[in-house]
């Protein structure tokens, strides 16, 4: 079951691929190109660091969340998603390797990945959040206030810039959402 479920979101993976292509270049990929693009992606994901945590008890976790943003005065991010999402790993490496992203989550925000996996998909968890990843695809963004009240839920693909993310967006994004000091 795991291994389908898996290969499942590779292979949809694939078909985005494809239809990407062809929609920016008007042609589909090859098998050979295809099959170049899904080892490369592969290779990404193995590259990168790991930062989901099936096994986490996500509900405690995100209580622990609570009461740090609650005494550090800080809003909450949560980053849904999983280790199998190469956005994710993507976007969780960009903020940890730009000082100024990573800077800005620091003041003002307690992180936390949310993980969405065969093996523990926090189906509470997540339905208490309205269930963002089936509208949105994954990684999606829960903000939370300091009171852990959901204050904003969003889409991660307007953050998005080629292969990557784009700086003035990611930027914009936590500066909307980081707590108004007194």
């Amino acid at each position: 079951m795991k291994r389908t479920i898996i290969k499942s979101l590779l292979v949809g993976s694939i078909v985005t691929i494809n239809v990407a292509n062809a929609q920016t270049t008007g042609t589909p990929l090859t098998k050979e190109q295809l099959e170049a693009k899904k080892k490369a992606a592969k290779e990404e994901v193995a590259k990168l660091p790991k930062p989901y945590h099936p096994e986490a008890n996500a509900s405690t976790d995100i209580e622990n969340a609570i009461k740090l943003a609650k005494k550090e005065h800080k809003n909450i991010i949560i980053q849904a998603g999983g280790n199998w999402c190469i956005w994710c790993l993507r976007f969780n490496n960009y903020v940890q390797q730009t000082p100024e992203l990573k800077n800005l989550v620091d003041d003002n925000f307690v992180y936390y990945h949310l993980n969405w996996s065969p093996e523990n998909k926090n189906e509470k968890t997540f339905a208490s959040y309205g269930n963002p990843g089936e509208k949105f695809g994954y990684p999606v963004f829960i903000v939370l206030d300091e009171n852990g009240k959901q204050i904003h839920t969003q889409d991660s693909s307007v953050l998005e810039e080629g292969s990557g993310y784009s700086l003035e967006k990611v930027k914009a994004f936590f500066n909307s959402w980081k707590p108004k000091k007194s």
